[in-house]
């Protein structure tokens, strides 16, 4: 008894063997719904790389000389038309669509909002500027030039982004507004950039504006490999501080996390991420919109990054062989597609969460 003559309270009780068995069986259960999801996934990116290498004909190619030339290892005719034309293009999309995808699911995770995504917080236009800037007036340096300025022009958007929208702390919608204006700003900023260029240079940029992949080339694909590459081993180093930072900062300091470096981090991370797929294929809106809460949906929240790298690949590649070969609308750049699937769903989560909000 205490000198108050109450009772001190009981320590909580430890967990039952039954509780313990059964979180245990819940983990396994999703980490196999994970492991089916992503099989799915990569069966899907498989087939559609296939029909994006074959459904333009193969002509006068022998059948069996398709799929070494996948690989390099024919010359002549099936060089040039599979190692060289469509290989690029199946690939670039794929890689663009794991960046933006992976961009989307780290910004979404960190904001804890669906709508902060790069493309909608003006982080994809910051990188769209500092390319076009590359693209006309730098054309000598285009192999390097280009990636290199879209990631600078998106780190100085989200620098801009954060400060203006700092207001003792970084309100959601606060963000969100800010982005949406500083994206007007680099928008119109590229279009003047358009109108003072000469016709050569913009009939390449108007094309790339769009967000097309009709000339990809293998230099793209190595820039989209090297950059998802080191995006992603940064995006697995922050992947354990980024679960604590959903817990509030108060618990993240307690867990020994070091909040603002980690948001800091993610934030470019993920800038760099869509600067780099924007460098190569142009602005294809929507992708990092949708596809984490795609993933969200297929394997749950704490998941989701791991497997929205491969959504939006699903994405941004059915959406490019969609653009090659769909009756009726076919050619078109592939990013007039993704936008007829991702503004009518920005339009319904504007909706429900002003609903959501009343």
């Amino acid at each position: 008894m205490t000198p108050l003559g109450l009772r001190p309270p009981k320590p909580d009780a430890p967990a039952t063997p039954a509780v313990v068995a059964r979180l245990r069986a819940d983990r396994r259960a999703r980490d196999r719904r994970a492991a089916l999801t992503g099989g799915v996934l990569t069966a899907a990116l498989l087939g559609l790389t296939t029909a994006s290498v074959l459904l333009g004909g193969v002509g006068r190619l022998d059948p069996a000389d398709v799929l070494p030339a996948a690989f390099g290892l024919r010359d002549g005719l099936a060089d040039y038309t599979i190692f060289q034309l469509r290989m690029p293009r199946a690939l670039s999309a794929l890689l663009a669509g794991a960046l933006f995808g992976l961009a989307g699911s780290l910004y979404q995770r960190l904001i804890r909002n669906p709508l902060a995504t790069p493309d909608i917080v003006g982080i994809s236009a910051g990188a769209g500027a500092g390319a076009a800037t590359a693209l006309l007036y730098a054309p000598a340096a285009f192999a390097l030039g280009v990636p290199v300025a879209a990631v600078i022009g998106s780190f100085v958007l989200v620098a801009a982004v954060q400060g203006l929208s700092w207001r003792g702390g970084v309100d959601t919608y606060r963000l969100v507004l800010v982005g949406i204006g500083l994206s007007a700003v680099c928008t119109a900023y590229t279009n003047y950039l358009f109108l003072a260029a000469d016709r050569q240079s913009l009939a390449i940029a108007l094309r790339w504006t769009v967000g097309t992949t009709n000339d990809a080339d293998w230099d793209g694909v190595t820039t989209l490999a090297v950059g998802f590459a080191a995006c992603a081993l940064a995006a697995l180093l922050l992947a354990r501080p980024l679960a604590t930072l959903t817990l509030g900062d108060g618990f993240a300091v307690g867990l020994g996390t070091r909040v603002t470096a980690t948001r800091v981090g993610v934030l470019l991370v993920g800038a760099a991420a869509a600067a780099l797929a924007t460098s190569v294929v142009g602005p294809i809106g929507f992708v990092s919109l949708v596809s984490g809460p795609v993933a969200v949906r297929l394997v749950g929240t704490e998941r989701s990054t791991l497997l929205a790298p491969a959504t939006g690949a699903v994405i941004v590649l059915g959406a490019d062989v969609l653009a090659q070969h769909a009756p009726l609308i076919s050619p078109v750049p592939t990013g007039v597609l993704t936008a007829l699937l991702g503004a009518p769903y920005f339009v319904w989560l504007i909706l429900r969460r002003r609903q959501g909000a009343s």
